[in-house]
């Protein structure tokens, strides 16, 4: 069976809120689907986003592309609306000095 990557804007996923915001570079860059285009924030910490699937999914595998991120923390919600998160994730990450992050998370499959 195929894999797809249900965390991109053609498959029908949205960015719903981001605590911060570039011009060039929008929250909405998370998920393109280009390499070459990404999310930056103001800097402040700590910093967030809301993906909505608008339908549940299977997730079996994060792919987490960063620069200077300390500490992931991904928490989830079945509801229709954005409400009632709770935490599914947490995980320190290596400071790689002004590299790229590239972390997988292998997940037991869960449905959201």
């Amino acid at each position: 069976m195929r894999k797809i990557d249900l965390c991109l804007s053609s498959e029908g996923s949205e960015v719903i809120l981001a605590t911060s915001s570039d011009e060039k570079h929008p929250p909405e860059n998370i998920i393109d689907g280009n390499p070459e285009t990404f999310w930056t924030t103001t800097g402040m910490f700590p910093q967030e986003f809301i993906i909505c699937f608008h339908k549940h999914v299977r997730i079996e595998r994060l792919v987490i592309q960063s620069y200077f991120v300390q500490t992931l923390k991904i928490e989830k919600s079945t509801s229709k609306e954005p409400v009632d998160f709770e935490q599914w994730i947490e995980k320190d990450l290596v400071h790689t000095e002004g590299q790229l992050q590239n972390e997988e998370i292998m997940v037991s499959e869960y449905t959201l």
